[in-house]
This record gives structure tokens, C-alpha cells and sequence, in this order.
């Protein structure tokens, strides 16, 4: 089973940026999906943006033109470069792994802090 452990996070301006990170080991990373969730303060965790393992791509409306995931097979990691950042961005994001040959099998990371404030 993967094991996933996420960094980049922090306190960020408004219109400012961050790149999240997200380590996976332990498994085969082209097997799974990628995505980055986030729950806001006193929210349910919601979904930000998937991708496959071939780069297909999809995104939450809110953060379309703004927010880019991307991955790296070879290095086993998951990115996500937030743009344009705005205090309705502010969360812990997580990472998240979804098995394409063990169905239900979903893997959660620990979660990183996003704080978008002035």
C-alpha cells in the first residue's frame, strides 16, 4: 500500500502563490490517481483536482485558472501550484491516492496548512 507524505505548505498574502508537494513510497505510483482535497475551517473536506496517471486533469470550479496539478512518475510525486491565492483558499490540504487496480482502496496523507491572509 502507498504511503503519502505532503509539505509545502504555510501562510501566504492574497495573490500570492504556493506549490504543494505530495511523496509517495511504497507501491506502484502509476497505479493510482492522484488528487489534492482541502477542508476549509468548519467545512467538509471537498475535492481540489485529480489527475491519472497519464495527466489527464480535473478541477474543482473555484480554483480553474488559478490552481495546476501535475505529477512526476519517475520522482513519485504529486504536485499542486496554487496561483492567485485567495483567503477562501485557506484549508489543510491533503493528498490522496485511489487505487485503479484495488477497487476502494484510498489513501490519505497527513495534510499540510494552507493559510491565505494579509
Amino acid at each position: 500500500q502507498v504511503q503519502l507524505v505532503e509539505s509545502g505548505g504555510g501562510l501566504v498574502q492574497p495573490g500570492g502563490s504556493l506549490r504543494l508537494s505530495c511523496a509517495a513510497s511504497g507501491s506502484i505510483f502509476s497505479t493510482y490517481v492522484m488528487g489534492w482535497y482541502r477542508q476549509p475551517p468548519g467545512k467538509q473536506r471537498e475535492l481540489v483536482a485529480t489527475i491519472t496517471s497519464g495527466g489527464r486533469t480535473n478541477y474543482e470550479d473555484s480554483v480553474k485558472g488559478r490552481f495546476t496539478i501535475s505529477r512526476d512518475n519517475a520522482k513519485n510525486t504529486v504536485y499542486l501550484q496554487m496561483n492567485s491565492l485567495k483567503p477562501e483558499d485557506t484549508a489543510v490540504y491533503y493528498c490522496n491516492a485511489q487505487s485503479i487496480v484495488i477497487p476502494g482502496l484510498s489513501v490519505w496523507g497527513q495534510g499540510t496548512q494552507v493559510t491565505v491572509s494579509s
